[in-house]
């Protein structure tokens, strides 16, 4: 079955009854995971956001404790998961001065975790990829938070 383009979406959604609406929304959450938490960060949390990124911190911190350190190949695993589920709540928020608080706070527990992850190349590349997008994001940013964010990516070192 092949979808249908989002202009055609838009115009059949226009058509629909403030209660055919809803009831696609709920069955949309029905089918997946992501679907129900981009719902509800659009419904209970986009009005707070300093409130969504300590929740996000919190889970982060969470996640780093959950990480199995008795072997490399875990940690890669664990750490690689614990991004994806970021970029994930970034995703839902797509707002670039969350995204770079988040990111900052990622790198700062990658590189305080132990046993330290500077030894492996892998995590390296992912720990210096992270950084770079985190610079490349903060160009974007008022002149201000230029300056705070810079000055907070240069102290993060592995």
């Amino acid at each position: 079955m092949k979808p249908a383009s989002l202009a055609q979406l838009k115009k059949e959604l226009k058509h629909k009854s403030s209660d055919e609406l809803e009831a696609l929304v709920l069955r949309l959450t029905k089918h997946k995971t992501e679907n129900k938490e981009l719902l509800t960060y659009l419904l209970f949390e986009a009005d707070d956001e300093p409130g969504f990124i300590e929740r996000v911190k919190k889970d982060l911190d969470g996640l780093f404790e959950e990480i199995n350190t008795k072997n490399m190949y875990y940690i890669k695993k664990g750490i690689r998961k614990i991004l994806r589920t970021l970029k994930r709540y970034i995703r839902y928020s797509q707002n670039k001065e969350t995204e770079v608080e988040l990111l900052l706070y990622f790198c700062e527990k990658m590189a305080a975790f132990h046993p330290s992850v500077a030894k492996n190349q892998a995590m390296l590349y992912v720990f210096q990829k992270q950084k770079e997008m985190i610079a490349k994001k903060v160009e974007a940013l008022h002149e201000d938070l230029q300056y705070d964010y810079t000055l907070e990516l240069e102290r993060i070192e592995m």
